[in-house]
């Protein structure tokens, strides 16, 4: 390979982290976290809301794990790199609620990762039970598509 490909692919190489870095995060399409649970987000609207589902791995029940509907907004729509958003899921199995917030980020080889904190609120029967009516966890989402 002569001086020119060699300066070529030099220069190739030096531009594609930087173009990873600057591209913009997109939450709409499936992702995936660490316990294998699956969410799909649908295309956000100019205000910046969007919708989608939320299929869980893991669940303290013994009823049988139904897809469940997400809503969500995402901070400044189209204008951040790495935007923040939260949604909440309205679980079909359980008599629960789960609220998350995040920020989108883009890793210097370009891949898209989700890294959340929720709340999950659980019914209960009393007011003084409200000890153990809520949990609090974290969840990293990769996309899938």
């Amino acid at each position: 390979m002569g001086t020119l490909g060699c300066c070529l692919l030099l220069t190739l190489a030096l531009l594609e982290p930087r173009n990873a870095v600057s591209r913009k995060c997109d939450l709409q399409g499936q992702w995936t976290n660490e316990l294998g649970s699956n969410m799909t987000v649908l295309a956000l609207n100019m205000a910046g809301t969007f919708s989608g589902s939320y299929h869980t791995a893991v669940a303290a029940t013994n009823k049988q794990i139904l897809v469940s509907p997400l809503q969500g907004a995402q901070q400044h729509p189209g204008a951040k790199r790495q935007p923040t958003f939260g949604f909440t899921v309205q679980w079909q199995f359980s008599d629960s609620t789960t609220a998350f917030v995040g920020q989108c980020f883009v890793d210097h080889h370009g891949k898209e990762i989700l890294e959340t904190t929720w709340l999950l609120r659980e019914e209960i029967l009393s007011h003084k039970d409200t000890w153990k009516a809520t949990r609090v966890g974290t969840s990293i989402f990769t996309r899938i598509k």
